[in-house]
């Protein structure tokens, strides 16, 4: 039997809205977490503890250089290396503070470095100082948009070339084009990886809107066809309304001219309520004259059932039928909805469920009618389906229309089971009326 999509565990993120200025992106404490992983969940932490235990050895390889090549000692190196780790951790949650913060500890550690720099040796940056700075631009450019992450570089670039310009020592080497192009290089990196992480949160925002779509769509079009099958009914009844208003004038010795004047009354209204009904079925009505639900051909009944028993019989499908209470005809409404459940119920045995066995049960109850459509587990794979799997959608709607419920699910053995009631006397219908057409 088909079945409902399953819906995901929790509806995708919005797309983040466009900043505000410039100046408000690069000023900001904002809370921006770096997102988790989301499958598989035990793992979701998994990118937070990577980046921590890597920060960690930055730190220490910092705290290591400072004290074998620039020969510090004592509280400096453990200093420096809480100075590497700390931007690296704060980036995790707050991208533009652990940068600034970045920054001036990148100051911080090159005024400490001034003086103790030997011939050749970089600065203002230290290699694993610079590793580490281009891991927070990293976390930057991955929560950022693009123009602040291009700010945040050429800043960075900046801060270094007013260094090196003003303050950097005759015996450094120049490491100003290598930090530059590392810190570019990863900028862009970030960027792009956040591009493509909005475009998939993107993507299965419209793929969502897709399936409400389409799920609405097919809602529609089964409201048209119901309404078409019931106009149909509806348009039957006013003719035999007018066909009995114009013959009961001649059942009746000399009517009186008062009667004849409300049967004609009468008469007239089904006409004319039968013409504005044929008007709104046209355009109701399908135009492809295969339709099952053309309004051309009679409307089934459960008089009919046995004929499509024996259809999916021929169909190879297994199929037993029983009726239990007192068999009576009931208002076309109920006949025609309790027929297409049925045959909707049978329709996606024969899809989802080739080789079970299905019995199909109808029960005459005092108010409600009961209908029950049950299949045991099929025998083998069912083909690709092309249908758009929005069967039962139809069901509910035919039942709820007529105050009736309608329930479907999996039965402990492999099968699937729709069951149905239906009150013989639906909202808005007549009990009167029904008892009438049984006489």
């Amino acid at each position: 039997m088909s079945k409902q999509p399953a819906s995901m565990d929790a509806p995708p993120p919005a797309v983040p809205a466009k900043g505000g200025s410039l100046a408000s992106e690069l000023f900001t404490l904002r809370r921006d977490p770096l997102p988790r992983m989301s499958r598989p969940r035990w793992l979701a932490r998994l990118p937070h503890g990577l980046v921590l235990v890597l920060a960690a050895f930055l730190g220490y390889s910092t705290s290591f250089e400072l004290t074998q090549a620039y020969r510090f000692s004592g509280v400096l190196p453990v200093l420096a290396w809480i100075m590497a780790w700390g931007p690296i951790a704060v980036a995790l949650f707050r991208p533009i503070a652990g940068w600034w913060l970045g920054l001036a500890t990148a100051g911080l550690i090159s005024w400490m470095t001034h003086d103790h720099v030997r011939q050749g040796e970089s600065w203002p940056w230290l290699p694993s100082e610079m590793v580490a700075f281009a891991l927070v631009i990293l976390l930057v450019a991955l929560r950022v948009p693009a123009r602040v992450t291009a700010s945040v570089v050429a800043l960075t670039a900046a801060f270094s070339g007013l260094a090196q310009t003003l303050f950097m020592p005759v015996q450094a080497g120049n490491n100003l084009p290598a930090t530059t192009l590392v810190f570019g290089f990863v900028g862009l990196l970030g960027s792009v990886l956040r591009a493509l992480r909005l475009a998939r949160r993107q993507l299965v925002v419209q793929e969502n809107v897709a399936v409400e779509e389409r799920a609405r769509r097919t809602l529609l079009e089964e409201r048209s066809r119901i309404a078409r099958e019931l106009h149909d009914v509806v348009a039957h009844h006013m003719s035999v309304i007018s066909i009995q208003a114009q013959v009961a004038p001649h059942l009746v010795e000399n009517p009186s001219e008062e009667l004849k004047e409300n049967l004609a009354g009468i008469r007239e209204n089904a006409l004319e309520a039968l013409t504005e009904l044929r008007r709104v079925l046209g355009v109701l009505r399908s135009e492809q004259s295969a339709d099952p639900a053309n309004p051309h051909h009679p409307q089934p009944t459960l008089a009919d059932l046995d004929g499509l028993v024996d259809n999916v019989r021929g169909a190879g499908l297994q199929v037993t039928s029983e009726t239990a209470g007192i068999r009576r005809p009931l208002t076309p409404g109920v006949e025609l909805t309790a027929y297409r459940i049925v045959q909707e119920a049978l329709s996606n045995c024969l899809r989802h469920a080739p080789g079970s066995r299905v019995e199909v049960g109808i029960a005459y109850g005092p108010r409600d009618l009961h209908v029950c459509v049950a299949n045991t587990a099929p025998t083998r794979a069912a083909p690709p389906s092309p249908g758009t799997g929005h069967g039962l959608l139809g069901m509910r709607e035919r039942a709820g229309m007529l105050g009736g419920e309608l329930a479907a699910g999996p039965r402990p053995d492999g099968g699937y089971e729709v069951s149905a009631v239906l009150p013989m006397d639906p909202p808005g219908g007549s009990s009167s009326e029904t008892k009438k057409k049984d006489a």
